[in-house]
């Protein structure tokens, strides 16, 4: 089931007997779910399992939700905010997706961004971080997606919100995107409300209302996602307005298709047609001879300038073109509606000393 169409049948929105059925099952489906995360949970509060404190300051950005809600933007510009201090910092993740390659999709985008930002990925990610400290003797790491990753302690928690889809319809896996209750939000210092511009104002300050009510120290900002420019494979970059006007298909593996649906379109560029693929998608020799051929068949219904995709998915294909026609990635900027104080509540937690996982 593709991602659009699960959120689709998770948010109620398709109707029906099988539709209704299907959501009841994946309810009693996350009951098992909602116990062994609350037992997890508890173990780490009741100190029952070890959490690892590393001798430099970790700063941990994550989500609720499964799905793209925007979380590799903001890692570049905390990590870009830290060197700005002159601090030797170093990215930690999982590398959820990489298979056998040594990096996944999201590290090897990280490396265009921050080529002088050292990236370690390993499952054990308090590993991981003794690796970044030991040998590449970094002063700070940043933890990629480490929210729900509670064996390593950090000194400040960020929690990225997606504005269009806030609280995951409202249910734990398999029966929503939760990854837990809506109330771990209280283990976070500050958050972050991405896509904020998709949403009326009066949305993102019930958003805000609501998580605020379950945390009421909790530190709020906005964010919104702005196209900078289109690159090519070899990161050379042309201004967004060769867009404007223009007919493009585009295909992309990524948790929110939608939210890159709606940027190509606020470029000014007619989408004609958009391919789908799972979060992390492999970008094997099937796939990649299924996309061309998808190519070719939307070549057939018109007019056709470019074909897009995300930054994340352009390192993986790795060519200006595709199916003869000219392949560029949509570069993302990160617009914080106040990037001074959210730095500066950022270096005030670091220097607060590290909480619990």
């Amino acid at each position: 089931m593709s991602p659009p169409d699960y959120a689709a049948l998770m948010s109620g929105r398709r109707r029906g007997f099988r539709a209704i059925l299907f959501r009841l099952l994946a309810r009693l489906a996350s009951v098992p779910y909602r116990l062994a995360i609350g037992w997890r949970n508890l173990a780490f509060d009741r100190h029952w399992r070890a959490i690892h404190r590393v001798e430099v300051p970790v700063i941990s950005v994550g989500n609720l939700t499964t799905g793209g809600t925007g979380k590799t933007p903001l890692v570049c510009f905390i990590a870009q905010a830290l060197r700005r201090e002159g601090i030797r910092v170093a990215l930690v993740s999982r590398g959820y997706g990489r298979g056998n390659a040594a990096s996944n999709d999201e590290a090897l985008e990280l490396e265009l961004r921050l080529p002088d930002v050292p990236h370690v990925q390993d499952v054990d990610r308090v590993a991981a971080a003794r690796i970044a400290i030991e040998e590449l003797e970094c002063q700070a790491i940043v933890l990629d997606d480490g929210f729900q990753h509670r064996r390593i302690a950090r000194d400040l928690d960020i929690v990225v919100i997606d504005a269009t889809c806030p609280y995951g319809h409202g249910y734990l896996l398999p029966r929503g995107m939760l990854r837990e209750p809506l109330q771990s939000i209280r283990r976070a210092q500050i958050a972050v409300l991405s896509r904020s511009d998709l949403v009326a104002p009066a949305e993102s300050a019930a958003i805000a209302g609501y998580y605020q009510r379950l945390h009421p120290k909790l530190q709020w900002f906005q964010a919104n996602h702005r196209p900078r420019r289109l690159v090519d494979s070899d990161q050379q970059g042309q201004p967004l307005d060769e867009l404007r006007n223009a007919r493009a298909i585009a295909f992309c593996g990524i948790g929110n298709p939608d939210a890159f649906a709606q940027t190509i379109q606020q470029c000014g560029c007619e989408l004609a047609g958009l391919y789908r693929l799972p979060d992390h998608a492999v970008y094997d020799r099937e796939t990649m001879a299924s996309l061309v051929q998808w190519c070719r068949q939307q070549q057939g219904t018109g007019r056709v300038d470019f074909v897009l995709c995300t930054e994340k998915d352009l390192v993986k294909v790795r060519s200006g073109q595709l199916a003869g026609l000219p392949l560029r990635a949509i570069e993302i900027e990160l617009h914080l509606d106040a990037p001074e104080a959210f730095t500066q509540s950022m270096m005030g937690c670091l220097r607060n000393g590290p909480t619990e996982g």
